[in-house]
């Protein structure tokens, strides 16, 4: 068996520490060098240590101060469910376990950007056609919870006042009410989910590490002749969300009784 790298096997003992309750919440951590002293490693090997244990929540550094306990982030709920949005509905229990929905985003969007082919393919164009792409970052509480890429084709809304999706009379709204502003009605959507791991970008953005596990969902929207209007690729951290696809069921039409 590999041995265990000396900076992961001394995040794990500050770990259990400060699960113990060694450190309180607020509490600053000893120095780097008594850390060192004490487990008899390098102060680099120390300083990966807190790195790791600052991705995961567990500590912050704070500039000029040093590093403290913090609470660690909860993993979070997010329920995909166009049922819902159809039917308006939301229980108790479901809003008190969906308090990972963003309460706010970034958004950065360019126009006349080429398609490159997998966007293409997904959007039924040709390779190099002209579309309006939005990047977004998520937030929820103030922290990212949530990373996107979206992809119009710019035929679509080109000389219209919803071509940016984030400006204008309707920013904000969502692909399904921009379209429908231009008499485009959005009736399907598709999701793919799929494992993947985070790229350094997604991480920076996301608060965790390179090659961390997130889930990846590509997501397509279609009018009612099932041509494409939108897609995008949603990346969602593992470490700090869940995701839970809520679906409706159609109930069986009456019959007259006797019949």
């Amino acid at each position: 068996m590999p041995r265990e790298a000396p900076y992961l096997a001394v995040a794990g003992l500050l770990r259990a520490r400060i699960l113990a309750g060694e450190w309180e919440t607020g509490a600053r951590l000893p120095s780097r060098v008594r850390l060192a002293e004490e487990y008899g490693v390098g102060r680099n090997v120390v300083q990966r240590a807190v790195d790791e244990l600052i991705v995961d929540g567990l500590l912050e550094g704070r500039a000029g101060s040093g590093t403290y306990v913090r609470s660690p982030r909860e993993r979070l709920r997010l329920v995909r469910s166009r049922h819902r949005e159809r039917t308006g509905r939301r229980s108790r229990s479901t809003d008190a376990r969906e308090r990972g929905r963003a309460d706010s985003w970034d958004a950065d969007s360019r126009v006349g950007v080429p398609a490159p082919e997998a966007i293409a393919e997904r959007l039924d164009i040709a390779p190099g056609d002209l579309c309006v792409t939005t990047r977004y970052e998520f937030l929820a509480g103030g922290q990212p919870v949530q990373l996107s890429e979206s992809w119009e084709p710019l035929a679509r809304t080109e000389g219209t006042h919803v071509v940016l999706p984030e400006a204008g009379p309707l920013a904000g709204q969502g692909v399904v009410e921009r379209m429908r502003a231009l008499g485009v009605v959005v009736d399907t959507v598709v999701e793919v989910p799929r494992p993947a791991r985070a790229t350094r970008e997604q991480a920076n953005l996301l608060g965790i590490s390179p090659g961390d596990l997130v889930l990846l969902i590509e997501r397509t929207m279609y009018d009612t002749v099932r041509r494409p209007v939108e897609t995008a690729d949603m990346v969602v951290p593992d470490r700090y969300r869940e995701v839970v696809y809520e679906f409706g069921v159609e109930r069986p039409a009456r019959t007259t009784a006797g019949r």
